[in-house]
């Protein structure tokens, strides 16, 4: 199970509605807050359209175990720097928390070698969910399908696999 870290970017899962604030699963023993203000240009009057069931990418501001996590979709200047509502019509799944540290990892092989197969959009949140989309829902899938198997290969295994969909 995932605890929730200050600082980290996480993807939850709108729960419920309560008020001025947003109940959010982020995976761990507690459900986040999110204010409606806590988005860029978000006013009394001109509030962020959020559902329940909605994905939203957003950064831990408390987390510590007396308290419950608040998160937030802007950074320290107010911008929303990739943070909000992320698509309706993505991939979400699960993987190890080893797993998105390695992906997290700046210059990712991994990633770098996907993005070579199709263009595609990816979010990724330290508490081990995975939101991606490509053009089409099957390459969607064969991304979301290599990302979980990576945990398992090699790199040289990787290129195997992926030279097989490149067609090379």
């Amino acid at each position: 199970q995932y605890v929730p870290v200050k600082g980290d970017h996480v993807i939850g899962i709108v729960t419920a509605k309560a008020g001025d604030v947003f109940k959010l699963d982020v995976g761990g023993s507690e459900q986040a807050s999110l204010s409606y203000l806590a988005f860029e240009g978000a006013t009394k009057r001109n509030r962020p359209n959020v559902q329940v069931g909605d994905l939203i990418y957003g950064r831990l501001l408390v987390a510590n175990k007396d308290m419950e996590p608040e998160m937030v979709c802007i950074d320290s200047s107010g911008r929303s720097s990739g943070m909000g509502i992320i698509g309706q019509d993505g991939f979400l799944f699960k993987v190890s928390l080893g797993l998105i540290r390695k992906l997290l990892a700046p210059k990712c092989e991994i990633i770098q070698e996907l993005s070579q197969l199709y263009p595609f959009e990816l979010v990724l949140g330290m508490n081990g969910r995975i939101w991606v989309k490509a053009k089409t829902v099957q390459q969607t899938l064969i991304i979301v399908n290599i990302l979980e198997a990576c945990e398992h290969m090699t790199a040289d295994q990787r290129k195997q696999v992926l030279a097989k969909f490149s067609g090379n």
